[in-house]
Formats: C-alpha cells, structure tokens, sequence
C-alpha cells in the first residue's frame, strides 16, 4: 500500500509546486507523509461537505483544486468553518493536499481537461508558460582530470535536460599558460609557459542551481585559477500554460454552442452567460478554467471565435464586445468548468500506482450558487 508521501510523488510529477503562481498555496495542509493511502477523495473545494464524503469512504486522502488556505491564519480551532474542516481531517486520519495553479497550466491539468470536456482538438496552450533559465557551463579541464570534474558537475545537477541527465559534450585541445611570481600551480614552473592537453567540456544546468554547479567545478578542478565560460541561455517555451485553444471538430452556432458547453459540464444551479451574436459561427475556441479575465485579450488576439472561462464582470466584457470583431464570450459556473479535471487526475494516479488504490471523483456540487432565476 502506498504512503501519502508515495501520492504526493506522483501528484508532484504530474503538477510540479514550482508550477504554481508566488501568490498561490499548494501542497499538503494535512497528513503524515509516512501513513498509508488506499482510497483517495478527488474534489474541487476542501469544504465540509467534501470532507465528510472523505470519511463516509473510507478514503485517507482528500487532493483537491482549490487551497483551503490561501491567506495565512493564525487559528485552525473549531469554531470556524476551515478550523472544523482541519479537526475533521485530523481526527478521521485524513490527509489534505492540493493543486492549484500548478495544475491549471500543466498538461492534464484544469484548462486542458475543460478544453477535452467541450471536445475541442489540436490543443495548445493560449498563453505559454516558459521552462525555468538554464545556464550553459563551458569549462577548459586537463584531459585527464575531466571526466572527474564532469561527475561532480553532474553530482550538482548539471547535464538533465528533459527526460535525460548526464548529458555534456567534450573536445579535445591544447591550453597555455605561465605561472607567475606568487602563483602555486598544479602543472609546470614559474616564468615558464605551459602547454597541457586540455577538454572543453559543455553542459547544461538550470539557473537555480547556478552556485551548486559553480562550487561543485571549482572545487574539483585541478587548477588554482580556472578557466571557464557561463552563458544564461534565453527561457525556451514549455508545454504549459495559461488557458487553451483548440478547433470543433464541426463549426456551429453561437447559440447551439452555448448549449453544447452547458451540457458537457456537470450538472449545476448556475448561470450560463452568453456575450455575442448567437447565429455567428464558432469554430476556433479559447477556455480558461476558473477566473479567466485576465486572458480575454489574449484569447480574442489568438484568433478564438469564443472564450469560455468563469467570473467574468460586467464591464470588461461590455467593453470586450464594443471592439470591432470581438470573439464571442461565455461565462460558466467556476465549480463547474473546474470540476472537469477530477476524472482526469484521478485516472492519472490511478495509472502510476494501479490497484493499490482506490479513487473518488465527489459527486457533491460545491458551487455557492443554488438557484437562477429568470
């Protein structure tokens, strides 16, 4: 039976924290790393309800969408609503984890699973996120000392691009040098110039790790002064991102559209809002999942026919609709467009830890909405 720790291990490899916004709180609030998972709960929002499906289950884990706290607090007792969920969780032996922004951008994540859900094909992301800065390390080595300091570089977390590591490129050459007067060098004598068969040894390392790779060379490396090259080399665009783009595989209606979004999420007492001409053809769709008005510039200079996303207000959208040309605009219950990823993540651990688990998607509606009227 797999720990917490072992779930979170594949959550983190699906939805990587650093994916996340610096204003956002995901990860464990919740468990034991060490204690045993054998049924998971799959929600949108860490409410009470949800938690109480979690202990009529059986399950261990609740991983939800939404973070219970996004602001720090000073209290977790009882007598408040988030207080009651953590003494709930706690006393029922239930951990709580989550991922947020961090599964909003990633493949598999919220956007691209709402997208799937409203059957649109050749996604992208609408706004592409970009892979962390790498450094590129060129270091001039004594031929027979380089394979030495290349495993130390490699050590430090240099050489892993992708799916690879100890990656590193190697030429063979000829250095000089002359030591002077106060010098203490490993190869040849003072006033005389030296000629060594030297490396250059090429590799890749992420930014973050600059000072490790840097310590790990230099303190390895034979020579008293070291020769070497460091190049930030400019962020590449990753699979990730903001929102998604996609086609229909047939164009219909804004109004036929509309409906096609209302039934393919789940059920809900909300409102779907629609902004545009509803004969006009749609064909080319933007989404977002959850609060999507940051991108309706974006998706609308992206070419998209419609935007569908969450929380939209009254007056960006009107003066969205008041540009000549403007995609069509609709704006569905937050819970709902989110609620999409569930089965997704739930048939994603279930595919790296098999039948040592049991997974949930809540059938419980969170949306604070109950009722429309019209």
């Amino acid at each position: 039976m797999p720990s917490l720790r072992d779930v979170i291990a594949v959550l983190d490899g699906l939805y990587d924290p650093r994916w996340a916004d610096d204003w956002d709180a995901v990860g464990t609030v919740v468990g034991d790393p060490s204690a045993e998972v054998s049924s998971i709960l799959f929600a949108v929002d860490p409410v009470q309800a949800v938690v109480d499906e979690a202990v009529g289950l059986g399950a261990q884990l609740v991983v939800t969408h939404h973070p219970l706290f996004l602001k720090g607090t000073t209290s977790v007792a009882a007598t408040t609503p988030k207080g009651r969920v953590v003494h709930t969780l706690i006393s029922h032996g239930i951990g709580l984890h989550t991922c947020h922004t961090n599964a909003d951008c990633a493949p598999r994540g919220v956007s691209e699973c709402m997208a799937s859900t409203l059957g649109l094909t050749d996604l992208r992301p609408l706004e592409v996120d970009l892979d962390p800065p790498m450094d590129k390390w060129v270091v001039f080595v004594p031929r027979d000392d380089a394979d030495r300091v290349v495993a130390a570089m490699h050590e430090a977390g240099a050489g892993s691009m992708g799916d690879y590591d100890r990656a590193q490129f190697q030429s063979p050459g000829r250095g000089s040098f002359r030591p002077l007067e106060g010098a203490d060098p490993a190869i040849g004598s003072i006033g005389e110039v030296e000629w060594v068969d030297e490396v250059r040894v090429e590799l890749v390392a992420d930014q973050s790790i600059r000072e490790e790779v840097r310590s790990a060379m230099l303190a390895t490396h034979p020579y008293e002064e070291v020769a070497y090259d460091l190049w930030p080399l400019a962020a590449r665009p990753s699979e990730r991102g903001s929102g998604r783009i996609g086609r229909l595989r047939e164009p219909m209606t804004l109004g036929a559209f509309a409906e096609h979004v209302r039934g393919c999420l789940p059920a809900h007492a909300g409102a779907t809002r629609v902004a545009g001409d509803l004969e006009r053809t749609i064909e080319t769709v933007a989404v977002c999942g959850g609060s999507g008005d940051f991108l309706l510039g974006t998706a609308d200079a992206a070419g998209a026919d419609a935007y569908v996303t969450s929380d939209l207000r009254h007056h960006p959208v009107s003066e969205h609709l008041e540009r000549a040309g403007a995609c069509a605009v609709i704006d569905v219950p937050h819970w709902a467009a989110e609620w999409t990823w569930l089965p997704t993540v739930a048939a994603a651990v279930r595919e790296e830890l098999g039948d040592t688990v049991k997974t949930h998607v809540s059938t419980i509606g969170t949306d604070p909405w109950s009722r429309t009227l019209s």
